[in-house]
Formats: C-alpha cells, structure tokens, sequence
C-alpha cells in the first residue's frame, strides 16, 4: 500500500512543504517544527489486519510493535505487504521494537491512585529492547535516516535516548556520537551507550546546552538528528496509544497519561490522535494530562499561568513565544528555576517539542500536572509491588493520575491509560528508597 507523504510546517499561518526526503526540522520561513502528512486516508479495516499480525507468520515486520502499524507511517512509501520492501527500507531489532509493550491492569497501583481496577491500565514502555519508550520513534528517525544516506547519527540524552540511538546505530553499521550533560546522566544508562560503541560528547552544562551542541554537529554532511525534534521519532511513537487502543478494541479511554520531559510523547499521541479522529476511526477523544517533575516543570508553569498570569496556549497556531523567552531568560538568572530532579528521564527545562506538545493539549483539552520526587518514587515503588518494572520519571504518570483522581480531575468511573515510559536503570534509587523506613512502601531489610 503506498501512502503519498510529505513534510509540512505546522504553523497554520504558513503549512509550507518540503520533500520526505528532506533533512529539515524545521520551517525555514517561520521556524516551526514539521510534520509528516499523508495524502490518503487509511481504512479503518486495516484494525483488522493489525490483529491479525499479532501472529507474525514469520514476518519480524509484523511482530514489531511499530512496523505491525505500518500502514499508518508510511512515508517510506513502500507497498506494505511486499516482505523485501520491508526489509529494504524498514529499521528493525529483529522486530523487538514495541513487541511486548502493552497495557496491564496492575490491582496495587490502582487501589493506590484510587480507581477500580478495571478503569486504569498502565503500559510499560520498558519492555522495549533498549529500555525505553524511545525505541518506537528511533526505528522510524532512523529507517529515515537511512533512506536520506545517513552515516552517523546525533542526539543529545539524559539517559535512554543515548542507549536507544547506540543499540539502532550498531545494528545498522553507523556511528552515533551522543551529546551529553556532563555529570547528569544515569551511569546505568551511560553503561548501555558505551556498550553500544557509541561516542560520547561532554557538554558543560544541562541538557539543554547539550542539545544544542548536537543540532550544530547534525548539520554536518552525513550526519543526522535523532532527538524527538525529528518528525519521524515522532511517527514512531504515534505507535504507543495505537496499542492502547487496540489493547481497548478501540474504545476510547477518558486519559491517556505521560510524564512530561522534552514533550516528544505529548506530541506523538495528539498527531496520533488528530490523525486517528479526522480518519474517523476514532469518535471520542481522550485528554492527554501531562505530568511533569516540580523541579523541572516549566510546561506546569506557563500552561497554569504560574509564571505570569496569562496561560500558554496553543492559541490555533499562534503560541506566545515571548512568554516563553521571558521564563526561559528567568531562568538562566534563577536557580531555582533550572531544572533539578532525580528523574534525569524529565529533567529538562527547555522542552523542544512544546508547540506541538501545546498543539496535542488543545486538541485534547488537556490538562498539565506536577509531581514531587518523593511522588514519583511513590509511584515507581508501587509498580515494582505489582511485578512490573519502571524508572523514577514513569512514576510520574503513576502519582498524577492519583493527585488527579485526589482533586477530582479524574471521576472515579473515568477510564484512564498511564504509560510507563522506561524501565530501572538507576539501581540505587529503588535501594535507597526501601532502606528508608519512611517511605510509604518500603521494604527495608531485616536486621
């Protein structure tokens, strides 16, 4: 099946286009992020054909999480049944990408946040190869990537990125350089990206200036971006909610939950989301809450008017940038308005998806939380009661959907998907946590 695809700028005021196979990011008119459009609307039927690939039938395409959907990512162009197309053109771990990620109904966590059990499901996103959500979205940024000739790959990382951009780099034969806030980053983490041969880049500073350092090295010939600034890391991780809601047999729940870093995941599901309703596959849609750390909160800030009294929106195209100018000069001059949390994984004052993140909360009517450390770690510890494994930042979709469910945001009778975006990578965390007879769901050692 081909799918006539392009690039378009998402500012409504200009929607100029580019070539898939161009290396833009962003709008050279007005410096907006693009989007991959597609020119033909999917069949709904193809819900069908995704289940019945849930018995691959020896196709790693069909096993693989992302690729299973391919249909409706399809800016390969590729006839989508024909096996050496596929083959050709589509970056896989062996198909390993998004294969186990899916919902669970977890009693523990959700006697916990306060919902009956059959309302909320959670999806741990660390099932994927590399241990994080960030598998989807590399698969198709680098399937990209090598479509445009690519030899080296680029991104700056607190952590999960890094190791997910090493583990696709070595399996495709390229290099992969990673930018990296020096003495911020999760050894664990920094462990699996030396594991994969990456080069390492030291930046003075936070993540934030390691991402810039990385877009200026991106530009170099044969290079390639693959931080979620990348509109084809975002056709990747549209594939989260397109399992939850299979998961659902396409009902749509009342929230789908995330924790709130650089908002590539915000932005994935509301494209998800937009494209899923305009297709008429879906007829309700979900709100999106985004749940970001107290210490590194700064989309809680401007879309709450915490920093100024008017409330960052969206506002059809037309966000206030100078508002976000202004926080983010405060911030440069406040330490306490710099980004400090425990949660490397969201640990980001700077978001670089945020107009479409602010695009994906408008059309969802979306709301945005923030948890405290001691709330994530809370919400991480009542995963791994439940046997299932998280790190500290997914607990932050764990601890909003409960400080929701507390304020009355989210009704008892709500149906509610929390993702849990990566799994531990952080041993001491969990240790220092259940040595603490304090914390809530500690399980110190007996003496």
């Amino acid at each position: 099946m081909q799918q006539k695809a392009k690039l378009v700028c998402i500012n409504p005021n200009c929607g100029k286009t580019y070539s898939i196979k161009s290396l833009a990011i962003k709008c050279d008119s007005c410096n907006f992020l693009l989007d991959v459009k597609y020119e033909n609307k999917p069949s709904s039927s193809l819900k069908e054909v995704f289940y019945e690939r849930r018995n691959p039938q020896g196709s790693i395409y069909n096993e693989s999480g992302v690729w299973r959907f391919r249909e409706l990512l399809n800016f390969c162009e590729i006839e989508t049944e024909d096996i050496e197309q596929c083959s050709k053109y589509l970056v896989s771990l062996d198909g390993a990408e998004g294969r186990q990620s899916k919902p669970y109904h977890m009693s523990k966590v959700a006697e916990f946040v306060g919902l009956d059990n059959e309302n909320v499901v959670f999806q741990p996103e660390g099932y994927n190869p590399s241990g994080s959500f960030k598998d989807n979205g590399m698969s198709a940024a680098v399937t990209h990537g090598k479509m445009m000739g690519a030899k080296k790959i680029i991104c700056a990382s607190t952590g999960n990125t890094s190791a997910s951009a090493g583990m696709f780099a070595a399996n495709e034969n390229m290099e992969c350089d990673v930018y990296i806030p020096d003495g911020q980053i999760a050894p664990g983490k920094l462990s699996q990206a030396y594991q994969f041969g990456t080069q390492m880049v030291k930046v003075n500073g936070n993540f934030d200036d390691a991402f810039t350092k990385s877009l200026e090295a991106a530009e170099e010939p044969g290079s390639y971006t693959v931080n979620s600034v990348n509109p084809f890391r975002i056709e990747g991780q549209k594939t989260i909610p397109y399992r939850a809601l299979e998961y659902l047999n396409w009902e749509v729940p009342d929230w789908l939950v995330y924790p709130g870093g650089a908002l590539g995941n915000t932005s994935s599901c509301g494209k998800s989301l937009m494209e899923l309703y305009e297709w008429g596959w879906i007829k309700k849609i979900p709100r999106i809450a985004v749940i970001n750390a107290s210490g590194a909160n700064t989309l809680y800030q401007l879309f709450n008017g915490i920093f100024d009294e008017e409330k960052l929106r969206w506002n059809e195209g037309a966000p206030n940038f100078e508002l976000i100018r202004r926080f983010y000069d405060e911030m440069s001059k406040d330490e306490n308005l710099k980004p400090k949390t425990k949660a490397t994984a969201i640990q980001i004052g700077k978001p670089s998806n945020v107009a479409k993140g602010l695009r994906a909360l408008e059309f969802t009517n979306g709301i945005v939380e923030e948890v405290t450390d001691k709330e994530m770690l809370d919400g991480m510890s009542v995963v791994g009661l439940n046997g299932f494994d998280c790190e500290m930042a997914s607990g932050a979709s764990v601890a909003g959907i409960k400080k929701l469910r507390d304020k009355g945001v989210i009704k008892k009778d709500d149906k509610v998907v929390g993702i849990l975006t990566g799994r531990q990578k952080e041993p001491l965390l969990p240790i220092d946590y259940h040595n603490d007879p304090s914390n809530k769901f500690a399980r110190p050692p007996k003496i």
